[in-house]
């Protein structure tokens, strides 16, 4: 039987293709019209961010901002930077934000999601075995957290 090994550009457009689903807007691969991230995001107001939908359970501003540090710490990985000791407990700080707080979040997720492609998409090897892992565990997390965040939004939303 041969073989058809995937190459480096089907794997990147593969990925491109998911990750663009997951943040930035639908594509039918696996989630529903308009609940990508970014288009979750953008319904939520910063007093519902700021709302837990239980007192066990963390707001959507807290999902938001640890969703950002883990990208910033995946992407030092796939850069192959030093990221020292990494304090995940800091990563859930944010619990509240004001309305700037919550534009300046979201924008900073916008930023490690930029940063992230540009790394996938500059990538000649990828020659480590953790680069694999990091963007696939940079999709998985971000579902993860995805889904979270659509489970709070709909206790939380004061429509």
């Amino acid at each position: 039987m041969p073989s058809n090994p995937v190459t480096l550009d089907q794997f990147r457009t593969s990925l491109l293709a998911v990750l663009e689903e997951t943040f930035e807007s639908v594509q039918g691969i696996y989630l529903d019209k308009r609940t990508s991230l970014f288009e979750t995001l953008d319904g939520i107001s910063a007093e519902d961010a700021s709302r837990a939908p239980s007192a066990s359970r963390s707001t959507i501003a807290a999902h938001v901002y640890h969703l950002c540090f883990y990208l910033d710490v995946l992407l030092r990985s796939i850069r192959a930077e030093a990221a020292g000791k990494v304090d995940w407990k800091e990563s859930w700080k944010v619990q509240r934000v004001a309305k700037d707080e919550w534009d300046a979040l979201r924008a900073r997720c916008r930023q490690a999601y930029t940063d992230v492609l540009a790394v996938v998409k500059g990538m000649d090897a990828w020659d480590r075995p953790d680069d694999v892992t990091d963007s696939i565990a940079i999709l998985a997390h971000t579902a993860y957290h995805l889904g979270a965040i659509r489970l709070a939004a709909g206790v939380v939303s004061r429509d």
